[in-house]
C-alpha cells in the first residue's frame, strides 16, 4: 500500500509499505478515505518530538471504511464508514472510565502521561498513522464512531482532532457569560477554539498570531478580533491595555512547541532542544490573563521540561488546565453541532491533494505557503 514515511527532520515521502494486519481480536483494518496533516505533525516533521523514528507513518486525523475486523469486534462491521479519534483508548482502564480517553493507561506503555496516539512517535506508543491507504485500528469496539449517512467526509475527518481539540480548549478555559477570551495561535486549532468560545458565552474573542493570511481567515471564520503580534508591541501589555489593565478572563494556548516571538525561547526550545519546545505562547498566556483567571493549554509540548513563569501563575492564583483531547467524549455533541449548522468543519480546509503529494503538503504547511490553513490528503484507493 502507499503510505507516508518519515526519513528524518523535514524529510518525508510517499512509499510502498506492507499492508497492516489484524494483530489482536479487537483490531480493525480501515481503508483510509481522508487524512489530514496536523499542526502537531509539524513538531514531528521538524524533529522536535523525542523518539520519532525513521520509517514511521504519521497521521492521527483520518476517517475510513472498515475492511476487516478481529474476532472480538462487535461495535462496527465491515463496510461501516467511521470517524477514528486520534486517541487510542482501551475503554476499560481507570482513566477511560472517566472519559479521559487521551490518558488511557493501557494503550501506551512508553509514557505515564498520555495514551496512545496514531502516528505520533514512540513516546505516544509507536503506532503507525493514517496518512496511508490502510491503517490498523486497535480497540475497535471503543474508538471508531460511525459517520452519519448525511455527513460529508471532509466534515467527518475534521472531527477526529481539530474540531474536538478547539472545542475542548474553549471548554477547559471555563468561559463565563461575557468573558474576554484570548487565543494565542491562528492555526486550525486556535481558529476553532476562537469560534467555539462563543458557544460557551464569551463576550469578546481575540486571536493573536503573526501570519496575516491566518488572521484574516480567523476574522472571517471565527468572527473574532485578530492582531499581529509583530505589530502590537508586547502582546501582554497590549492585552492589558485593551482590558482596562485587568487582563483577559481566559487565555488559550493553541500554539505549543513551535511558538515564535522570543529569541531565547526559540534558541533553547526549537534550535538546541534544551526544553520541550518554545514556551513563548505559554509565557504570554500566564502573564496576559487576569488574576484568578484560567489558562487552557491545547498546544503540544514535548515530554521534557519547559521554562515557564510558574511563580507568576502561583501568585496570580491562576487555574491552568491542559490535556490531550478526549475526542470520543465530545463526538456526540459535535456531530449534532455539525448537523445543525452550528459548526462548519470543512470550512477550515484550504487544500486537498493526493497522498502521493504528501511531501509537498508538509513543505507547504510547514513554510506557510499558498495561504495554507488545513490540508486533506486523499489516498488513491479512496472512494
Amino acid at each position: 500500500m502507499l503510505a507516508m514515511e518519515y526519513r528524518g527532520p523535514k524529510r518525508v515521502r510517499a512509499v510502498q509499505k506492507p499492508m497492516p494486519e489484524i494483530q489482536h481480536p479487537q483490531d480493525a483494518i480501515v481503508k483510509v478515505l481522508r487524512a489530514c496533516i496536523c499542526g502537531s505533525d509539524l513538531h514531528l516533521y521538524n524533529g522536535n518530538i523525542p523518539d520519532t523514528r525513521v520509517g514511521s507513518t504519521f497521521g492521527h486525523e483520518f476517517v475510513g471504511e472498515i475492511v476487516d475486523i478481529g474476532s472480538d469486534v462487535t461495535k462496527v462491521k465491515v463496510g461501516d464508514r467511521v470517524i477514528v479519534p486520534f486517541n487510542i483508548a482501551c475503554g476499560e482502564c481507570h482513566f477511560c472510565k472517566q472519559e479521559m480517553f487521551g490518558n488511557c493507561q493501557e494503550s501506551n506503555t512508553e509514557s505515564g502521561a498520555i495514551g496512545g496516539i496514531y502516528g505520533y512517535s514512540h513516546t505516544a506508543g509507536g503506532f503507525n498513522g493514517g496518512q496511508a491507504e490502510y491503517a490498523r485500528v486497535p480497540y475497535a469496539n471503543v474508538g471508531p464512531v460511525i459517520i452519519p449517512a448525511d455527513m460529508d467526509l471532509d466534515d467527518a475527518v475534521m472531527l477526529t482532532d481539530v474540531i474536538p481539540t478547539g472545542y475542548q480548549g474553549a471548554e477547559m478555559a471555563g468561559i463565563q457569560e461575557g468573558d474576554t477570551v484570548v487565543v494565542f495561535g491562528a492555526g486550525p486549532i486556535g481558529i476553532t477554539a476562537a469560534r467555539c468560545a462563543w458557544l460557551f458565552g464569551a463576550g469578546r474573542v481575540i486571536i493573536i498570531d503573526k501570519q496575516e493570511y491566518r488572521l484574516d481567515f480567523a476574522r472571517n471564520y471565527a468572527y473574532c478580533e485578530a492582531y499581529n503580534f509583530e505589530e502590537i508591541g508586547d502582546p501582554v501589555m497590549f492585552i492589558k491595555k485593551i482590558t482596562d489593565w485587568m487582563g483577559a478572563d481566559c487565555v488559550i494556548d493553541a500554539v505549543g512547541a513551535e511558538a515564535e516571538g522570543n529569541t531565547l525561547q526559540t534558541i533553547t526550545g526549537r534550535k538546541l532542544l534544551l526544553q520541550a519546545g518554545s514556551a513563548t505562547a505559554l509565557h504570554w498566556a500566564i502573564n496576559a490573563v487576569k488574576k484568578g483567571g484560567v489558562v487552557s493549554i491545547v498546544g503540544v509540548y514535548g515530554p521534557t521540561d519547559n521554562l515557564i513563569p510558574i511563580g507568576n501563575a502561583m501568585n496570580k492564583g491562576l487555574t491552568i488546565r491542559g490535556n490531550q483531547t478526549s475526542v470520543k467524549r465530545l463526538l456526540p455533541r459535535l456531530i449534532e453541532h455539525v448537523q445543525n449548522g452550528v459548526l462548519d468543519p470543512k470550512g477550515l480546509i484550504t487544500h486537498r491533494m493526493p497522498l502521493e503529494e504528501v511531501a509537498n503538503g508538509y513543505r507547504m504547511f510547514s513554510n506557510k505557503l499558498d495561504n495554507c490553513i488545513k490540508t486533506v490528503l486523499i489516498p488513491p484507493t479512496a472512494n
